[in-house]
């Protein structure tokens, strides 16, 4: 059965090979990556971690500027103060790019990998694990209902000690008390984690 492709995916293909294009190490962090890991469901935007450890963040906002439409009138100058460049795809589709200069996220995008979409379609997106720790970290309602979609169907093929090592120094970094005992406590109840 030959699945549609949504404007959401169509996008995301667009910034990769634009990401491909420009030499940028890159990949996909937000719904797409829950649609492989967690539960499918449709998304409307694209949101991506590209590697730029400070020093290629202009070049990285500079390059997209010239193939993206911008959000807004002072997308570089947000991006470089906020770490986020926000553009929209061709198609209309908001794209959400995080310059990524954290050792989490260069690991992160080092052990991602292609998701077939479908078989001439090929997706990076981040491991199973990782996207746990975003999602976790970012904290929001919506990302612990993803967590809980991720625990649910990846269950114990999960790798629960490479989750920690990346989670805990972020939290700490954010001076977060409650995270990790929140992740704990839903692994507990998902049989993840004893």
């Amino acid at each position: 059965m030959r699945r549609q492709i949504n404007a959401a995916v169509r996008a995301a293909l667009d910034l990769q090979r634009a990401l491909e294009e420009g030499g940028f190490p890159h990949c996909f962090i937000g719904g797409l990556a829950i649609q492989r890991w967690g539960e499918p469901r449709m998304t409307n935007d694209a949101d991506a971690t590209v590697l730029t450890q400070f020093h290629r963040d202009e070049e990285l906002a500079d390059f997209l500027l010239g193939k993206f439409a911008a959000r807004r009138a002072d997308a570089k100058a947000f991006a470089l103060r906020n770490r986020v460049l926000l553009l929209v795809a061709n198609n209309g589709v908001n794209l959400d790019i995080g310059l990524g200069a954290l050792d989490f996220e260069m690991r992160s995008i080092e052990r991602s990998t292609f998701w077939t979409y479908t078989p001439r379609r090929l997706i990076r997106t981040c491991s199973a694990e990782d996207l746990v720790v975003h999602k976790a970290f970012a904290g929001r309602d919506r990302d612990w209902i993803d967590v809980d979609m991720v625990l649910l169907r990846q269950g114990q093929k999960l790798n629960v000690p490479q989750v920690f090592e990346e989670l805990v120094p972020l939290a700490e970094l954010k001076e977060d008390c409650d995270t990790v005992p929140r992740l704990q406590t839903m692994m507990r109840k998902r049989g993840v984690l004893e």
